[in-house]
């Protein structure tokens, strides 16, 4: 009897092999994983190359913290300058040339207030580390303890932070109502709902019998980015600088994704003339690496020594990265430049909403952009809003890496479509991010009828 000859069988991709592994090792916490099924293995500027040979246009820019870009020469060789000196790259809170040439360049960017009379105090690794910071700053200025924050806030994952941010129940922080104008919570909108969410605050702190004591601080976002790229009106900050300086509350703004340059402006603060007690920074001033601080008027420099610390708030790559990144953006004027861009890709996302009733909205500053997706089908409310439509926009993103475009979800519903390019993009590849979201908003749109219609379509990236 003969014997049959095997025939071999053909091994899968080498990433196929590293995606069933994270799926089986990694927890089940992981996010970005499970809706951006790639494995990058290069990168420079807007692209990303995966290990299957496709490329990616990266409009999620490390949640924002690419400036930018992937791997700019100006950071590639701040971090070599180190890496080559011998520095030590780990110092803890210690003094070096390194981290006083970060701190110089950083406080050259800040509001005149805050750079003449200002404290740093670096955090640790996170955003989360910088918001956690200065919540103990401030309580421990203050000796009160109370906090406000806004509906729709996110201010990172550790507890305090957490508490703060929109998604948390019963934390005892008081929240108050964002000026939103798609979703209004006064059914109006515009500057009459910023004018009714800044009375709601004033009224809340001035009635003795609203239940609310005067708290150690206030925190919010000039855009909030997580919550659905929504933009405070400019009006309504300086209110809440009003308001809290006023009744002597602290003011503390997250500027951890709008900053350097992200809005237009270098902090975002400066859209408004704003000058908060507290600034929280994260994410891009470290060049691509981990680093937080907050800087802080001095008055507020009250607690001991010791009474926030961290082991990784040393990290000198980070600040070599991070200096180079905000000196970079200052000469360049990157932060005007996104301005500028940003105002051009928003104008033609609004087109694009005029051609699609599936878009509920578009809004954004600078190169922070949204697209809030909704029902196409449903019934509008009184002030125009209709329902999200969380099925549709993962859908859309779902197309869009499918056409090599890499995109975030965010949003009440997770159903805003982000767009976070790095400041560096050129006019060229703006358009090419536009024409790839339109292309796969209509293709999301025929092969998703409703919010009950068929599952998109499993996704790929595009040919080099």
């Amino acid at each position: 009897m003969a014997l049959t000859e095997s025939v071999p069988t053909a091994a899968p991709p080498a990433h196929e092999g590293i995606l069933r592994r994270q799926s089986l090792r990694e927890s089940a916490a992981r996010t970005y994983a499970r809706s951006l099924p790639i494995v990058p293995v290069r990168a420079r500027g807007l692209t990303i190359e995966g290990a299957d040979g496709r490329r990616y246009l990266d409009c999620l820019s490390g949640a924002g913290t690419l400036a930018l870009g992937h791997n700019h020469p100006v950071v590639l060789e701040a971090i070599r300058t180190v890496l080559d000196s011998g520095a030590p790259l780990h110092i803890l809170d210690l003094a070096t040339p390194v981290k006083d040439a970060f701190i110089t360049e950083l406080f050259a960017t800040l509001p005149k207030e805050l750079a003449e009379k200002g404290r740093i105090q670096f955090c640790g690794p996170a955003g989360t580390d910088a918001v956690e910071a200065a919540f103990t700053l401030v309580r421990t200025a203050t000796g009160r303890e109370g906090l406000m924050a806004f509906s729709g806030a996110y201010h990172g994952m550790t507890a305090q932070a957490l508490a703060a941010s929109g998604g948390a129940r019963h934390t005892g922080v008081v929240r108050l109502p964002y000026p939103y104008d798609y979703r209004c919570p006064f059914g109006t909108g515009g500057a009459r709902g910023a004018e009714l969410a800044a009375r709601w605050t004033q009224s809340l702190l001035d009635d003795p019998k609203s239940g609310v004591p005067d708290p150690a601080g206030m925190i919010l976002e000039p855009v909030q980015g997580e919550g659905g790229v929504i933009p405070a009106p400019d009006s309504w900050l300086r209110r809440m600088r009003e308001l809290t300086t006023e009744r002597r509350i602290p003011l503390i703004v997250d500027e951890v994704q709008t900053g350097v340059g992200r809005t237009g402006a270098f902090w975002a603060i400066e859209h408004s003339g704003i000058v908060p007690d507290v600034l929280v920074l994260s994410k891009a001033i470290g060049g691509s690496l981990p680093l937080a601080v907050i800087v802080y008027r001095e008055e507020l420099d009250a607690w001991q020594p010791g009474a926030h610390a961290g082991t990784f708030r040393g990290n000198q790559l980070a600040m070599a990265a991070g200096r180079a990144t905000l000196a970079y953006v200052r000469e360049n004027g990157l932060d005007r430049r996104a301005g500028e861009l940003g105002a051009r890709m928003l104008a033609r996302l609004t087109a694009l909403a005029a051609a699609h009733d599936c878009i509920g909205d578009v809004r954004g500053r600078g190169l922070m952009l949204g697209v809030e997706i909704v029902d196409r089908d449903a019934e509008a409310d009184a002030t125009g809003a209709r329902p999200a439509d969380p099925r549709l926009a993962a859908a859309v993103q779902h197309a869009c890496l499918d056409r090599g475009l890499i995109v975030e979800l965010g949003g009440r519903h997770s159903a805003v479509v982000r767009l976070l390019p790095p400041l560096t993009i050129t006019d060229e590849q703006a358009d090419a991010i536009l024409d790839r979201l339109a292309d796969a908003l209509t293709a999301a749109v025929r092969t998703t009828p409703g919010p009950m219609g068929p599952s998109p379509t499993t996704t790929r990236g595009i040919s080099p």
